[in-house]
């Protein structure tokens, strides 16, 4: 039995609170019936509408695909609650949500998925085939919620991109801000002041601010010839 990611919480009023904290199955739960099974049964042991909390790194991908699945599924109504960090495969799950909101400082991140491969080159190769598969099944739910092309949305992915919540609202990956007053659908907005950043750029602005070493005069390739010909005997 995997360890738990998720806790189901029953409101006074009756309605029902699924809370996500920490790594999403930490061991994969490919090949286990039981855990996506016990999440399915859970999850369909009530009626009604469900808020689901997420705080999460993310994890494995094939078990968000499974949750966000279900909850797409789901009779009731969903609403997606950020409260933290909804990363990586989290952010598939947050997706499912009839209903996206971010806490003001919470972050979203999306990026490409990434596996551990071992053997030839064919294997190597399906294992490149297969990440680019999850990749375009990754695109759909992104896609399905935020109205993004698929070309914008692979770009946001591959340079691994941070948005907080007012960019998260702006590109529509959700529709409002905790706490705010906004939490309602914001349709029109071009253009919130948010912030999106992505890895590279991030890496790029610090190495900018660290010391760079001297550069030294290259040595003519003429001086060079000269001293290979001294060591040989």
């Amino acid at each position: 039995m995997h360890k738990r990611f998720w806790n189901w919480v029953k409101n006074e009023d009756g309605a029902r609170t699924l809370r996500l904290d920490g790594a999403i199955a930490e061991e994969s739960w490919l090949g286990d019936e039981v855990t996506p099974q016990q999440f399915k049964a859970e999850l369909h042991s009530g009626e009604g509408d469900i808020t689901v909390w997420i705080n999460s790194p993310g994890g494995d991908v094939f078990a968000a695909a499974q949750i966000y699945n279900m909850l797409m599924e789901y009779k009731g109504k969903v609403t997606v609650k950020i409260d933290g960090i909804a990363a990586s495969a989290a952010s598939v799950i947050a997706m499912a949500g009839g209903e996206v909101y971010m806490s003001p400082v919470s972050m979203l991140m999306i990026h490409n998925p990434m596996t551990v491969a071992i053997g030839d080159s064919a294997e190597m190769a399906k294992a490149v085939a297969m990440l680019d598969e999850v990749k375009e099944s990754i695109i759909n739910a992104y896609e399905l919620k935020s109205g993004l092309s698929r070309a914008r949305i692979s770009h946001l992915m591959d340079a691994e991109t941070w948005l907080n919540a007012k960019k998260a609202v702006e590109i529509k990956f959700v529709d409002g801000i905790l706490f705010t007053g906004e939490e309602e659908d914001m349709p029109g907005v071009e253009d919130s002041g948010g912030l999106i950043f992505s890895r590279q750029a991030v890496t790029n602005s610090i190495l900018k601010k660290l010391p760079q070493p001297e550069k030294h005069a290259g040595i003519p390739i003429e001086s060079l010839e000269k001293r290979l010909f001294l060591l040989k005997p």
